[in-house]
């Protein structure tokens, strides 16, 4: 049979790095094309990388039929949810793969919606069943599984992370959190920090937090002094520094509040360090394993 290739289907789903297709086309031409290919009619959905590398080297390969859709966003969510049963696709793929499951499901709703405004069908007519989308970030985390506080995160970079940062997460060179904070940054530089390899970006990303945490500071309200506080005599000073009335948010002496604070911002740091390490692994590990996956 003929396998249509449907270009909007193609660039669906994030193309394999360049190890990750070099590791496949080993696979390929070592034990042959084991999984077959799934084609909707003539359309490929799921295989397309398989069926590249069989067509260049002459593999032969299988094809099975999957025609339970009745349109082609039922396919494309089809192929999110098979990309998403994948232990291979990283939390990157994840969540971006979950969002554009809700832009469909949103959109489908919102068409449902407009439909059932229109004048009551006949008895003999059947109501489409309006399908709930995936809105909250926590679900769209449940779906991707992976943290809402990454899905937030994704979220910044698919807003306003230049292509060369966003094919720099993807391919594991830098970790999701460090390329939320360097998309704050203006395109050229993050382009100028792509370009400048993994540990120029590990360097853009600390610079950034660090400044995103003085501007923080800064923006803390100072408390005020008044008349009393600055005419107290040193003795009085010494003796009533312990006695000083609690921050009523915190229940501590100012002194201490503060004392807190820096504690809290050092063990964010340590956390978010300890956050970036984990992920780096997981891309590691997911990277590795992807050599022994089909597409």
């Amino acid at each position: 049979m003929s396998i249509v290739i449907h270009d909007a289907l193609r660039a669906y789903i994030d193309p394999l790095t360049e190890h990750e297709y070099e590791a496949l086309e080993r696979s390929l031409l070592t034990e042959g094309c084991r999984d077959a290919l799934v084609c909707w009619g003539e359309v490929l959905i799921d295989g397309h990388n398989r069926y590249a590398i069989c067509q260049k080297h002459q593999l032969p390969y299988k094809v099975v039929q999957n025609d339970h859709f009745a349109n082609i966003e039922e396919v494309q969510l089809w192929m999110i949810d098979n990309h998403l049963a994948r232990r291979s696709v990283s939390d990157f793929q994840r969540g971006m793969l979950a969002l554009r499951k809700k832009e469909i499901l949103s959109t489908r709703n919102q068409q449902q919606q407009s439909t059932s405004t229109e004048p009551a069908l006949q008895e003999s007519e059947q109501a489409v069943p309006v399908i709930k989308p995936t809105q909250s970030r926590q679900e769209i985390a449940r779906v991707a599984g992976i943290s809402s506080h990454a899905v937030v995160q994704i979220e910044k970079i698919q807003r306003a992370a230049s292509p060369e940062l966003v094919r720099a997460v993807r391919d594991g060179s830098i970790s999701i959190s460090a390329a939320a904070a360097i998309a704050s940054l203006p395109t050229t530089e993050q382009q100028a920090a792509v370009a400048g390899g993994r540990k120029e970006l590990q360097e853009v990303a600390r610079q950034v937090r660090e400044k995103n945490r003085v501007q923080r500071q800064q923006a803390k309200p100072k408390p005020e002094m008044t008349v009393s506080d600055t005419e107290s005599p040193p003795w009085e000073t010494a003796a009533t520094q312990d006695k000083a009335e609690p921050d009523v948010t915190t229940g501590y002496p100012a002194t201490r509040q503060q004392d807190v604070q820096q504690r809290l911002y050092e063990l964010e740091t340590e956390n978010q360090r300890l956050k970036d390490e984990i992920e780096r692994l997981r891309t590691a590990l997911q990277q590795a394993q992807a050599s022994s996956k089909p597409e």
